[in-house]
């Protein structure tokens, strides 16, 4: 018999009862069959083979070629008979009466009627198992008072209707808000809910190599709306006497640049808190002035911050400003019952243009008191609704007003992201001297009233066809703003999509003077105005936006299908800011490398302007790729590397948590033992640790050589475990101080100077101007200024390999120096292993707890270890990491730490493995004092699941 068989068999007698017996030999029956009274089974008479008779329980054709016997019994035992039948009825009335918990109601309907909503939905049953099945769902919420009934759910119709879909999209954004992109990016990209936004972290699709493809030859398209907009308004003087004590100048330039006020160029700033400078910083803001009005000393400021940030600065904003909060009037909340209302009668001209066709729904053109739902945002993601959004002043007159998510922000990073602005967007064109005689309600008829402003957008037009001709964003220069009005971009979609690059006749059409002029001098100061700015001009184009509807329905009425739609809807012009955005500007390579724009517009037409751009065939990037692209550039990447501001240090908290609950999700048996590789912090940098200790080893007055002091420091077993009891702490002063990154510019030039700065690319050395030489006096009147201070570094790798996170930035021995004069492509050195002092301790402590009477498990006592070993540390306790706090970090292994890596990768753009990270500026003077002219700047790099150090060179460019 077969397997299957079998299995069948024992499935249709699973109740059988134990009284009955089935037998597959023998023409005598005990069970009450047939039979002729009792006998000896064992005569001769009564003996018979297999193949003389079959079981009549076997199922098929016999490979003996047997048959089943036909002969009927002579007589049989009436009462054993009846008692076999009795217990075959029972058992067959218990198996079909009696649910057991592997049998369901579905289980009674054929496998080609089941369903998965029957296990929700009895009506989807037959109605003779509905009762049954409700039954049973009685039972088992009451079994479980924790189960409730589940409420009763709109049809996939009703959810679909429109104003059911926008209720649906304003109850998903109450904890994390979305941005106007979001429907668009999340069919299409991995959601991270962050800084309380729903953003777009990376493709779905593998991307990595196009979009740096498309940084470098064509576009990459992002949407920076999360970013919040802090506008200052007040008087120039008052202004410029605030913000003062938020920034210095020996970091650059402040909001007073030259260039910047006057409205013509974009700037950037770190900011600090009120008068301490240079600790306590907050971050980097970007900021924009709006151009200057003839006679009027009134100012207007945006400063663009990260949403990790706002709270820091908006708080320092009011404290320099002396503002208090002006109360908003009560907003009710959106609920699901709530509908919006419209007015019943018909604002003048607002639906001009739009005509209803004959014969359509009425639905279409449909004026009651009662409208669907809008789409509404209150509130944005780093702000409660109902909370103040405006400041002021009673003493300076400064007005304050947080304008987040009230303009949207597109970046455009490439050499081709002019052109496909040029190709995308047209300058808003003329109206006729109909709409101009009559009054209107929006706002470009009575803006085209006026010559001067005529004039001045023709100006701005003319500037915007120059760009065309522009081969490369990086011509023009850095931080460049344009102010534009353009139709709407809806108007101009292809119908499929198209790569836009330059137009040549377009580009030889243009004057060479202009285009020569505006690469070299930037935009003049008059056509740098927008009416972006003015509040009233957003709230109209807002209000007057054309539905996605009526403007299909005025497409379809053009005699050419497909063709632009004549003349332009009048509420169908658009106020935007162009801000070119500067590229690599550090360093003797790649230089403009990322460049692009960004731009500008009003809330409510993100997607108005995002479909046009994608159908110019640009690349989509999310989160991910803006640290990519700062990786390529070599700067610092908000608030991945800003360790020293309030951001940063809580970023750096939130990655230590999850990158230990990843390394915990793994089996032990598979995790990397830092402490055996050396590593005492592979999740976090312990900067202040690190700063406190260099500091101490600098005051100490230590001048041994790098090379014997490590191995003077060098541990064994027994001490390593002698220092896990004692744990030492290094002596501070009282009160510490905090560590600081270094951001003077003249600080940081001489630095630069000191490393030899050479380029990735085969790192040839290029040669700075001159300054002052790295001798004693230097070195201790730099340690002075700077002993408690990090640097920005950027590390690139002689040879093969590609550094990870959190590697370790080490010193130079002098046997490592001589091993590096064979050649730059030499393997660097080993670290030798180090023994797991904790995993011995509990080896140990698991023997002890057995030897006693009451012996616990293994797991108990490894739990009684952790819990002794997490209470006398700070931090729970993790086989394979060293628990907190910290040995002694600069001497823990054969080589000196000098910092962590913070940023690694391969890099496509330098061809080999690079790095970003910082180091201690004492320990890097300490390093360079110690190395030869020609290998001045070398150090050594280790990941933190590696033993080979590799060689690597820091830049520090500025």
């Amino acid at each position: 018999m077969s397997a299957a068989k079998v299995k069948m068999r024992q499935k249709k007698l699973i109740n059988q009862p134990a009284s009955v017996q089935f037998v597959s030999s023998g023409s005598r029956q005990t069970n009450g069959g047939s039979g002729e009274g009792p006998s000896n089974d064992n005569s001769p008479s009564t003996r018979k083979t297999s193949s003389d008779f079959k079981s009549a329980w076997v199922r098929g054709h016999q490979k003996d070629g047997g048959v089943y016997l036909d002969k009927l019994p002579h007589h049989i035992n009436v009462e054993t008979f009846a008692t076999a039948r009795a217990a075959e009825v029972n058992a067959m009335l218990n198996a079909v009466t009696k649910t057991t918990s592997t049998c369901h109601v579905s289980g009674a309907i054929p496998r080609h009627m089941r369903r998965r909503a029957m296990s929700h939905n009895t009506k989807r049953l037959p109605w003779r198992l509905r009762e049954m099945a409700n039954k049973m769902r009685e039972k088992s919420l009451q079994g479980s008072s924790k189960k409730k009934e589940p409420t009763k759910r709109m049809s996939r119709r009703a959810r679909r209707r429109h104003g059911n879909m926008l209720l649906e999209f304003n109850r998903r954004q109450r904890k994390n808000v979305w941005l106007e992109t979001h429907i668009w990016h999340a069919k299409r990209f991995h959601m991270v809910k962050k800084w309380g936004y729903c953003l777009g972290n990376r493709p779905t699709l593998k991307c990595y190599r196009p979009s740096y493809r498309a940084m470098t030859t064509h576009c990459l398209l992002q949407d920076l709306s999360y970013y919040c907009c802090l506008e200052l308004q007040g008087e120039e003087e008052k202004l410029l006497n605030c913000l003062s004590q938020l920034t210095s100048k020996e970091t650059g330039p402040t909001f007073a640049q030259k260039l910047c006020m006057s409205g013509r160029r974009q700037g950037s700033v770190v900011l600090y808190k009120a008068g301490c400078f240079p600790s306590q910083p907050l971050g980097p803001v970007t900021f924009l002035w709006r151009p200057r009005t003839p006679g009027s000393a009134h100012r207007q400021l945006w400063t663009w911050v990260h949403p990790a940030l706002k709270q820091d600065v908006l708080a320092q904003f009011q404290s320099v400003c002396q503002c208090e909060a002006v109360v908003p009037p009560p907003v009710p909340l959106i609920m699901e019952t709530d509908i919006s209302t419209a007015s019943s009668q018909p604002e003048p001209d607002k639906n001009c243009g739009i005509n209803q066709k004959a014969g359509s729904k009425r639905k279409q053109s449909r004026k009651d008191a009662s409208g669907p739902p809008v789409k509404k945002i209150l509130g944005d993601g780093t702000r409660a609704p109902g909370t103040p959004v405006t400041w002021k002043s009673g003493s300076t007159g400064i007005l304050i007003n947080d304008l987040t998510m009230e303009i949207v922000r597109y970046r455009l990073i490439g050499p081709q992201s002019h052109s496909v602005l040029a190709d995308a967007l047209e300058a808003a064109t003329d109206c006729d001297q109909m709409s101009k005689s009559r009054p209107s309600f929006f706002w470009w008829p009575n803006h085209c009233k006026e010559e001067s402003k005529m004039k001045l957008h023709q100006q701005q037009a003319d500037i915007f066809h120059i760009l065309k001709g522009i081969y490369s964003s990086a011509e023009l220069p850095p931080g460049t703003v344009l102010g534009l009005t353009v139709d709407d971009p809806r108007l101009n979609i292809p119908k499929k999509k198209v790569t836009a690059l330059p137009c040549v006749r377009e580009a030889q059409e243009v004057d060479d003077q202009k285009r020569i002029e505006v690469s070299l001098r930037g935009v003049p100061e008059h056509c740098c105005q927008s009416f972006l700015w003015e509040e009233s001009v957003r709230n109209n184009v807002l209000e007057n936006k054309i539905s996605e509807q009526d403007l299909n329905q005025m497409k379809s009425e053009v005699l050419v299908p497909g063709s632009r739609l004549r003349p332009t809807p009048l509420q169908g012009r658009v106020p935007i800011l162009l801000v070119h955005q500067p590229g690599k500007q550090g360093g003797n390579e790649m230089n403009s490398w990322g460049g692009g724009w960004d731009l500008l517009v009003p809330k409510g037409w993100g997607m108005a302007f995002w479909i046009p751009l994608v159908y110019r065939g640009v690349r989509i990037g999310g989160l991910k790729m803006s640290v990519t692209h700062s990786q390529n550039k070599g700067v610092p990447h908000f608030p991945h590397d800003f360790p020293d501001c309030p951001a940063g240090d809580r970023f750096q908290e939130e990655q230590e948590s999850e990158l230990l609950e990843k390394f915990k999700r793994r089996p032990p048996a598979k995790r990397t033992n830092y402490i055996k590789n050396g590593c005492l912090a592979p999740f976090c940098c312990p900067w202040q640790q690190l700063a406190e200790e260099w500091d101490v080893i600098e005051n100490d007055g230590e001048e041994r050589k790098g090379d014997a002091w490590a191995e003077s420091t060098l541990q064994g077993d027994a001490a390593m475990q002698s220092e896990i009891m004692s744990r030492p702490q290094v002596p501070v002063s009282s009160p510490p101080t905090h560590f600081t990154v270094l951001r003077n510019s003249k600080s940081l030039r001489l630095l630069s100077s000191w490393c030899r700065p050479t380029s990735s690319k085969g790192q040839r050395l290029h040669y700075p101007r001159e300054m002052s030489p790295l001798d004693t006096t230097g070195r201790m009147m730099f340690q002075t200024t700077h002993g408690m201070s990090l640097v920005w570094v950027r590390l690139s790798l002689l040879a093969k390999g590609k550094p990870d996170l959190h590697a370790a930035v080490c010193m130079l021995t002098a046997d490592d120096m001589k091993l590096l004069k064979k050649g730059p492509a030499v393997s660097g050195p080993q670290e030798p292993p180090h023994s797991d002092p904790l995993k011995s301790t509990i080896k140990s402590k698991k023997k002890a707890s057995d030897k006693t009477e009451n012996t616990p498990t293994s797991d108990q006592a490894s739990r009684m270890l952790e819990e002794s070993v997490s209470s006398s540390s700070s931090g729970d306790f993790v086989l394979g990491v060293w628990p907190n706090p910290l040995p002694k970090i600069t001497s823990h292994c054969s080589r000196v730490t000098l910092g962590w890596v913070t940023q690694a990768d391969f890099s496509l753009s330098a061809g080999c493995g690079e790095a970003l990270g910082f180091v201690s500026v004492t320990g890097l003077i300490h390093a360079l004092m110690r190395q030869p002219l020609e290998h001045r700047g070398m150090v050594l790099l280790r990941n933190p699941t590696s033993l080979h150090y590799r060689f690597a060179k820091i830049n520090i460019e500025v």
